[in-house]
């Protein structure tokens, strides 16, 4: 197990058995995998053992902060908590993160009552009270963590970096430490992996469109329709996460739409003004349709969504984007044999 650990420095003996002590350092190899892992390089597998861990060289009364076994998520909590002596349980999600494998129900009370078996926390620590993210909450009954496994479930923070202050504020909770943000940083990272999984559709979408127009026009008229596929989806991925509290409406697939008129009003501008009425309607139909669904795709990375209210707005959104991609392919067809 000692090799499948990253940052391991030794075992520690405890009364049910060692466990593995970390470093809070990451070195060279931990930010290139958090680099290849933003960009989905290897991202479904960047994962470290379930598990206990010590940080530093706690003692059975040293809180126990329960995390994912997704790599990044365990970096970042190891690295907050330099310098202190504290038990890390990481519960087995599959490489997700907390809030996404709260939500998935992999970060949940099952998982947390059998970790604490498995790893014999009772034996390890005097106290019976368990740390975790409150994004995790979700996913995890406390009512039922505690009956079952004997210990008490406390929710820490929001980020991984407010826990220093939470554990020297007595383990209790400041306003701040609970209040959600989603800021342009934290948007801006979340989208290579967006653009690199959208890559395949793009390649195979955007060929398609660019063979039929070809066929239909010229291989000039192809390559611009490809332009304006290409030119759509990165408005929907990129512009609309990006500029989402500034976009209109409350419906990602709304604040999408406005994405995609304002690049189909670029690209119309870039082109020049030379096609007839039924080819311009098509482009303001069509583009804003494939912005709107590549941003109402970003639901799922954003922390202001429910599963609830993104099947409602689906119900609504992809029917609507349906019937506008095939009317800009009939007004398309209109333009062209008319």
């Amino acid at each position: 197990m000692s090799e499948k650990v990253p940052g391991f420095l030794g075992w520690m003996q405890t009364p049910a058995g060692r466990v593995p002590r970390i470093s809070t350092e990451l070195g060279f190899s931990d930010h290139l995998g958090a680099w290849k892992a933003r960009w989905g390089i290897g991202r479904m597998a960047y994962m470290v053992p379930p598990g206990l861990y010590a940080l530093g060289n706690p003692a059975a009364s040293d809180p126990v902060v329960v995390t994912a076994n997704y790599k990044m998520s365990y970096d970042i909590v190891r690295r907050t908590l330099a310098g202190r002596n504290v038990w890390l349980l990481v519960l087995e999600t599959y490489g997700i993160n907390v809030w996404c494998a709260a939500g998935k129900g992999t970060f949940g009370t099952g998982e947390v009552v059998r970790r604490v078996s498995s790893s014999r926390l009772a034996q390890v620590v005097s106290h019976r009270r368990l740390l975790l993210p409150i994004l995790g909450a979700p996913g995890v009954s406390a009512h039922e963590v505690a009956r079952r496994s004997g210990f008490s479930v406390s929710y820490a923070t929001i980020r991984a970096a407010d826990l220093p202050e939470y554990l020297d504020n007595g383990m209790v909770s400041a306003p701040a430490m609970r209040e959600l943000t989603f800021t342009f940083y934290e948007r801006l990272v979340l989208i290579p992996v967006e653009v690199v999984l959208a890559l395949k559709s793009v390649a195979v979408i955007g060929g398609v469109a660019l063979l039929l127009v070809a066929a239909l026009g010229d291989l000039a008229a192809g390559l611009s329709a490809f332009c304006a596929y290409l030119g759509a989806v990165l408005a929907g991925i990129v512009l609309g996460p990006l500029l989402l509290p500034w976009l209109p409406g409350r419906s990602f697939a709304l604040k999408g739409a406005a994405a995609g008129l304002l690049w189909s009003s670029v690209f119309y501008l870039l082109a020049g003004t030379t096609w007839n009425i039924w080819v311009t309607a098509a482009i303001f139909l069509a583009l804003p349709a494939v912005s709107a669904f590549y941003t109402l795709n970003f639901t799922g990375c954003s922390p202001f969504t429910s599963r609830s209210g993104v099947k409602k707005e689906m119900a609504i959104a992809l029917p609507a984007m349906g019937g506008a991609l095939l009317m800009g392919v009939a007004l398309l067809l209109a333009g062209r044999f008319l």
